[in-house]
């Protein structure tokens, strides 16, 4: 599942979701590369 994550107050990342850690962080994928970030969700 794609999904779009916050790495800072500008920056947005979408990709493939890989997992979610504890902390309520996520772990996305483009290309080789993972980036965690808080998610953002539908209606915030």
């Amino acid at each position: 599942m794609v999904r779009t994550i916050t790495l800072g107050s500008c920056v947005s990342v979408q990709g493939l979701h890989v997992r979610d850690l504890a902390d309520g962080r996520i772990v996305v994928r483009v290309g080789q590369q993972e980036f965690i970030g808080r998610p953002i969700g539908l209606g915030h």
